[in-house]
């Protein structure tokens, strides 16, 4: 295998991209031969997790450890320098492309069970291109016979093809949530100050790497774009999104994650992120040029 497996090409309209078997990954998107993520070739391994596809949890666990069901649970530790386990197992997965055309492709994943993640549940990821853009639906159903906790991320960083310091982002959330130096979270609060980017901001140079919610009921849209290039739109109705400066990747684009449950969730909402037997939970969003 290679390292992102299948590469699946898609194109419709002015419309172009590329997706990973490995990770159900994004690895690039264009619009007219402009880049609206940060693309990576096909035997790159592309750092910062970018476009890939997060189950069974997005974002931390905090210290990897978990309880449900009456027991507690131990998930690798993978990012060091917080003590966290960090986006799941698909990630860096092979995923199965059960099907594709020219403008389409689903790909599967039958997560297998592990001492951490003692659960049966299978995920889907579909991309479909059309002349407005790219929709990415992403699911996970239980198909076990016990409740397991699972959430739903993915990790597009977008672009405009300049320093994102140069770049005016909107966010329109409400509330975020703040963390300690080790990116644990700490509070929910309203958003205020550098984090305030409800209306159109010059992103200069605050760092930002945030968990927001309190979004607008239905469809949302986080927009970043630069007077000399456009921009690019991802729109969800994804109750959280992360949104990160990436500054480790130099600040040439910006994360933006929607996620179905917020960081540590296998910890703060134990309940909330439950999936009964049977049952399916999606993500859907939908990226495209301004």
């Amino acid at each position: 295998m290679s390292v992102n497996g299948t590469v699946t090409s898609l194109a419709a309209g002015d419309y172009e991209a590329r997706v990973g078997a490995v990770g159900a990954t994004l690895h690039g998107l264009t619009h007219r031969g402009r880049d609206l993520v940060l693309p990576t070739g096909p035997a790159v391994l592309g750092e910062g997790y970018r476009g890939r596809t997060l189950v069974p949890w997005p974002n931390r666990v905090v210290g990897g450890r978990y309880a449900v069901g009456g027991r507690v649970l131990d998930l690798p530790v993978n990012e060091r320098a917080t003590g966290a386990a960090l986006h799941g197992y698909g990630a860096f997965a092979p995923w199965t492309v059960v099907g594709s055309s020219g403008a389409a492709a689903t790909l599967e994943l039958d997560l297998p069970a592990t001492y951490g993640y003692p659960f049966d549940v299978v995920c889907r990821a579909r991309y479909v291109l059309d002349d407005q853009g790219l929709i990415v639906t992403l699911s996970g159903t239980n198909e076990g016979r016990d409740p397991a906790p699972f959430g739903i991320g993915t990790h597009p960083y977008l672009t405009c093809g300049r320093p994102v310091d140069e770049c005016t982002l909107v966010v329109p959330a409400g509330r975020v949530l703040l963390t300690d130096d080790r990116s644990t979270p700490t509070r929910l609060v309203p958003v205020d100050g550098d984090l305030d980017l409800r209306g159109p901001s010059v992103v200069g140079p605050r760092v930002v790497d945030n968990a927001f919610t309190d979004l607008p009921p239905g469809e949302w849209a986080v927009e970043l774009s630069h007077p000399g290039v456009g921009g690019v739109r991802l729109s969800s109705d994804a109750p959280w999104v992360q949104v990160f400066t990436a500054d480790p990747l130099g600040r040439r684009g910006a994360a933006v994650e929607p996620m179905t449950c917020p960081p540590d969730a296998f910890n703060s909402d134990p309940a909330g992120v439950l999936l009964a037997p049977g049952e399916t939970r999606t993500l859907s969003l939908r990226v495209g040029a301004l």
